[in-house]
């Protein structure tokens, strides 16, 4: 697979398409130094204590006795969902348990493990280096189109709104309000029309929750509904449960809480007609994102999907599921698959055109591409705009 001839596509593709979305997932986090899953994994468990960790440690090994998950080590999302399971079989109560640990127990479990979760991502993102995520939504915004410029995302981390807040570039998740933003279901589902001053704002759908969402109890009825708060110190400075990491309830859920909306909205903006969408950090372990996706390749056939992976692992997992799209190429560091075909990057120096500058993407001391890091992708999209002053606007 000539690397040469694919950037040259990949650059036209960014400049003349009308559209262009982007998915990151866990590592665009990785990159700047956020935990990922294994690593919150084995943090939790280290920062749980007495009886929490005794629940922890026994979920954990029943899923484990149990196959479950298959093919890969039990991490924190798994626990999290079957502590979930225990709260509903047991409807929280202190007298009812499931393999020992009572629905009081999880509850108490539940909130502990949110709690150490905040923990451990706040302080990460507290010494996270945001210079290339406000690099890469600097460029974003300044993008001349016609369409809203939309970001999906399974992080549950805040570094995605630090870095729009502290470049002032406005922004909008679905939640609207002061005191207490309320979730908003139809501002996700409707398209801003040509006059609306928000048409050119980033949109950011956070489809595995965040961490500054919350749970609240309308003490009229008991129903839940998910609010929005501001920066404070600790979870546990409020008695409210977080909303993060995707668990059973999201998808059987009957409410129509963000989780659904925004995955309505990833399915309404693939179909939507001319699209290049960029996934880059995403790992395609979510079944339910990946129905999505794929359905949407089948029926839009202007839809055209670029993945961009830090492994030739991942290249080498994801060529049954693309072999027969000829619209969703994936490039990793020495392999590609381009029209469903995946064979090794080949690199002649002498293809290169003197305005070209290859180093932007391409490591020719180890041969490989350089665009699945999420630092390298951001260099790359600001020097072939051409709009270099972004890398000191950016610093300020």
């Amino acid at each position: 697979m000539d690397v040469v001839k694919e950037i040259r596509e990949l650059k036209n593709q960014l400049a003349y398409s009308k559209n262009i979305g982007f998915f990151f997932g866990a590592g665009t986090s990785s990159a700047l130094k956020i935990p990922n899953i294994d690593m919150l994994t084995t943090g939790i468990e280290t920062a749980l204590k007495n009886d929490h960790k005794k629940h922890f440690q026994i979920i954990r090994d029943s899923l484990k006795a149990a196959g479950i998950p298959a093919g890969r080590s039990v991490n924190i999302e798994d626990i999290l969902n079957q502590v979930r399971r225990i709260r509903e079989i047991t409807n929280d109560k202190a007298e009812q348990d499931f393999i020992k640990v009572t629905g009081e127990a999880a509850k108490n479990l539940d909130k502990e493990i949110c709690n150490q979760i905040y923990a451990i991502i706040s302080d990460s993102e507290a010494k996270a280096d945001l210079a290339n995520s406000k690099k890469f939504f600097a460029w974003l915004n300044i993008l001349n189109r016609d369409y809203s410029k939309e970001v999906f995302t399974t992080n549950y981390d805040l570094i995605i709104e630090k870095a729009l807040e502290q470049s002032q570039i406005p922004y909008f998740d679905g939640f609207v309000g002061a005191y207490e933003p309320f979730f908003w279901q139809e501002s996700v589902e409707l398209s801003p029309g040509k006059d609306d001053l928000t048409r050119n704002w980033i949109r950011l759908w956070k489809i595995h929750g965040s961490l500054n969402w919350f749970w609240k109890e309308d003490p009229a009825d008991k129903s839940q509904r998910i609010i929005r708060v501001g920066k404070f110190d600790k979870a546990g400075a409020t008695d409210k449960e977080l909303v993060i990491y995707p668990s059973k309830e999201k998808y059987d859920s009957s409410r129509k809480q963000p989780f659904i909306a925004y995955f309505d909205r990833l399915k309404s903006f693939l179909l939507s007609g001319e699209l290049l969408f960029v996934f880059t950090g995403y790992s395609f372990s979510d079944q339910h994102i990946n129905e999505i996706i794929f359905n949407c390749l089948r029926q839009n056939t202007r839809l055209f999907c670029i993945v961009l992976c830090f492994s030739d692992a991942q290249v080498e997992s994801l060529h049954k599921l693309a072999s027969s799209y000829l619209n969703f190429n994936v490039f990793g560091p020495k392999k590609a698959i381009v029209n469903g075909a995946l064979s090794d990057w080949t690199f002649d120096k002498a293809d290169v055109k003197d305005t070209e500058k290859y180093s932007q993407y391409w490591d020719e001391g180890k041969a490989e591409l350089r665009l699945g890091d999420f630092n390298q992708l951001v260099e790359f999209l600001i020097a072939y705009s051409g709009k270099t002053q972004l890398l000191d606007a950016s610093k300020k």
